[in-house]
C-alpha cells in the first residue's frame, strides 16, 4: 500500500466517555485531518452479522469493509445497543480484526489529499495501527466523571437508564477493553496522557493544540 509523505498523523487511545472522540473531531477540524472512528466500523462488522446471520463470513466482511464509505460510518443504527453488543463479540476474533486494521491503517497512512493527515480514536491505535503516529495521546477520565457524562448523553436521547447502571456497564467495557486477547486498550511509553477528569472541552483542546504546534512549528 502507498502511503502518504509528509503527513500529519495523530494517534488517540482511550477508555469509553473519556472525551476522545470530541477531542478528535476539533483536531481534525484544526488541522484539516482526516477522522476516523474505529469502533464505528466494529459496530459495522457487528451490524453486518445481525443482518446476515446465517451468510456471515470472513469473506462477506472482506468485501463489505473494501467498499466501506466513511458516510456508511454515519448510519445512526450503528448506536443502537444491540449492535454494539454485538461490536464487542466480533471485537474478539483475530481474523476480524486483520481486516479491520488494513481498512484503518489505509486510512492513517494514505487519507484523501485534501487532508493534511489524519487522525484515528479507538483503543489500540498508538500500540497497533499507528505505532509510529506523529503524534500520541492516550485521553482519560475518572470512572464516576465519565459515567456521568455518559449518563447525561443517554439523557438527553430519552433512554431509561440509571446512572449507577451505566456505572455498572462502564466498568465492565474497561475490564473487557483492558483484557481481550487482541488489541487491548493500553497507554504506550510513548503517548502524552490527558486526564479529562476536571477539564473542559475546550481546555483539554488548548493542551493538545500546544503540543502539537510546538513540534508542527519547529
Amino acid at each position: 500500500m502507498k502511503q502518504r509523505k509528509k503527513i500529519i498523523t495523530v494517534a488517540i487511545d482511550s477508555p469509553a466517555a473519556a472525551g476522545a472522540g470530541t477531542q478528535a473531531k476539533l483536531i481534525s477540524k484544526h488541522y484539516n485531518l482526516f477522522y476516523l472512528d474505529t469502533g464505528k466500523i466494529y459496530r459495522f462488522v457487528g451490524m453486518l452479522k445481525l443482518k446476515n446471520p446465517k451468510n456471515f463470513t470472513y469473506t462477506l466482511i472482506k468485501n463489505k469493509i473494501n467498499k466501506l464509505k466513511i458516510k456508511d460510518l454515519n448510519n445512526k443504527n450503528l448506536l443502537t445497543d444491540s449492535v454494539a453488543l454485538m461490536a464487542s463479540i466480533i471485537a474478539k476474533d483475530k481474523k476480524i480484526r486483520k481486516i479491520v486494521r488494513n481498512f484503518q491503517t489505509k486510512c492513517a497512512y494514505n487519507p484523501p489529499k485534501k487532508y493534511n493527515g489524519s487522525v484515528l480514536d479507538g483503543r489500540d491505535i498508538g500500540s497497533v495501527i499507528c505505532k509510529d503516529a506523529m503524534f500520541k495521546f492516550y485521553i482519560t477520565a475518572n470512572i464516576q466523571t465519565r459515567a456521568m457524562r455518559r449518563y447525561k448523553e443517554y439523557q438527553k436521547l430519552n433512554k431509561k437508564i440509571s446512572y449507577n447502571q451505566v456505572l455498572t456497564s462502564l466498568k465492565k467495557r474497561d475490564f473487557s477493553d483492558k483484557n481481550r486477547k487482541y488489541g487491548k486498550l493500553k497507554k504506550t511509553s510513548d503517548s502524552i496522557l490527558l486526564n479529562t477528569s476536571k477539564d473542559s472541552i475546550k481546555s483539554c483542546f488548548k493542551k493538545i493544540k500546544a503540543i502539537m504546534d510546538r513540534k508542527l512549528n519547529n
